[in-house]
């Protein structure tokens, strides 16, 4: 199931590596590291180096995102399928329900990072996105962003559109980035809201809040995100241990955060539609 969900989701890439991660005060928080120097100063001959000193932050960050479903399938049902039906609603769980709110979480989280760039406009052509695609990579150019590890995330229909133009500018343009990643605009907005799965929202899952927008594209720099799943655990109880109903359960939770360096906000550009 793990791998089912590897294959599904759009934004691994983004996952943070565990050993900048720190426990925080309390079991809700993490802390990871912000450095910063000074710039150079003038050299002397007789006294040497200017001083500098390194500046070493630890942010304190709180996990946003704790979310969990439990499947249940009769033990005769399984068996009438050939033992397929079990698994095949675990791999169903986590393809078309775990991997795509968790993308659409990542990306609302990110898009609603303060002091990152973001543009509002709409386009009538592949030459306004092309157009927009330079605007922002010259954005972050001059922001001194690395161009090693941006991504750019973009709709199919947006992405195909430029790639169909097939011009120097446009294969330029696309070349620039260390990866390109199409995302379903399903998946694809600057807010969503998660249903509780109770009451009302028994459905669960998630959708485009009110004031949400869909993203045309997404420029990040890897190092500028801070996403990482303190706990993810998918394990099954056998009907023999359900003392409920004679059903097979499997039990699914994932906790984690996104977050933004604070000091690399100029390693995000979003471009969201008017609409």
């Amino acid at each position: 199931m793990d791998e089912v969900y590897k294959l599904a989701s759009v934004t691994g890439d983004l996952n943070a590596n565990a050993t900048m991660v720190r426990a925080g005060a309390n079991a809700k928080e993490i802390i990871y590291p912000q450095i910063s120097v000074k710039g150079l100063g003038n050299y002397d001959r007789n006294s040497g180096y200017t001083g500098n000193s390194v500046k070493l932050e630890w942010k304190t960050a709180t996990f946003d995102y704790d979310r969990g479903t439990k499947i249940s399938v009769d033990t005769q049902d399984n068996a009438e399928s050939m033992n397929i039906a079990f698994g095949m609603a675990g791999a169903e769980l986590m393809r078309t329900k775990v991997a795509p709110e968790a993308d659409a979480y990542t990306f609302a989280k990110i898009a609603g990072t303060t002091g990152i760039t973001k543009v509002s406009e709409d386009y009538t052509g592949a030459e306004e996105l092309l157009s927009a695609l330079l605007t922002a990579i010259t954005k972050m150019d001059e922001d001194e962003v690395p161009s090693e590890q941006r991504i750019l995330y973009s709709t199919p229909t947006l992405l195909n559109s430029v790639k169909a133009l097939d011009t120097y500018k446009s294969r330029e343009a696309l070349q620039g980035f260390a990866k390109i990643v199409p995302v379903p605009s399903t998946r694809f907005y600057t807010k969503i809201k998660l249903l509780s799965g109770k009451d009302t929202e028994l459905e669960g899952g998630y959708e485009k809040a009110e004031d949400g927008h869909v993203i045309n594209f997404l420029i990040v720099h890897k190092p500028a995100v801070m996403k990482w799943d303190k706990h993810t655990v998918s394990n099954v109880i056998p009907a023999s241990n359900n003392i409920e109903s004679d059903s097979d359960v499997l039990k699914y939770r994932k906790y984690g955060i996104v977050d933004v360096y604070q000091n690399k906000v100029a390693g995000i550009y979003l471009s969201a539609s008017a609409k």
